[in-house]
């Protein structure tokens, strides 16, 4: 958890970085997305830490005959300024997906005070993955 005086809301945790992600392993392998596999109607996953899913996710793609080759992600929020934790969140991210710290980038951007994610009025987050046949 990043401190800060405001934060996502959703169904889950909604950790968007980590829902990207998982939406980036599921398409990759055809597997639809993340509301597919987790909706949003099933309070089975209300409040859930996302690296359940995220850890549920690899599961799903394995089964499918595919392992994660690497992750690259994108964060696009004006604050907090997220530099200082990404070490941590490559760490919790390749930890829940089972792979090396270094086969995880995150990167983070602003948009420069423009549209709603410059307004401070949420955040978007972009995530492609490498899978590799098993």
């Amino acid at each position: 958890m990043i401190p800060h005086t405001s934060g996502a809301v959703g169904h889950s945790d909604a950790d968007v970085l980590l829902h990207a992600i998982c939406d980036a392993l599921l398409g990759a392998a055809c597997l639809g997305d993340i509301g597919v596999h987790f909706p949003d109607t099933d309070m089975t996953y209300k409040n859930i830490d996302s690296k359940i899913l995220l850890r549920k996710t690899v599961e799903l793609i394995s089964i499918q005959g595919y392992k994660i080759g690497n992750i690259d992600s994108s964060l696009c929020l004006q604050e907090p300024k997220i530099k200082p934790y990404i070490p941590e969140m490559q760490r919790a991210i390749a930890s829940a997906a089972g792979i090396a710290e270094n086969a995880v980038s995150i990167k983070a951007t602003t948009t420069e005070l423009m549209g709603f994610v410059g307004r401070k009025e949420g955040l978007v987050a972009y995530a492609t993955v490498l899978l590799e046949t098993i």
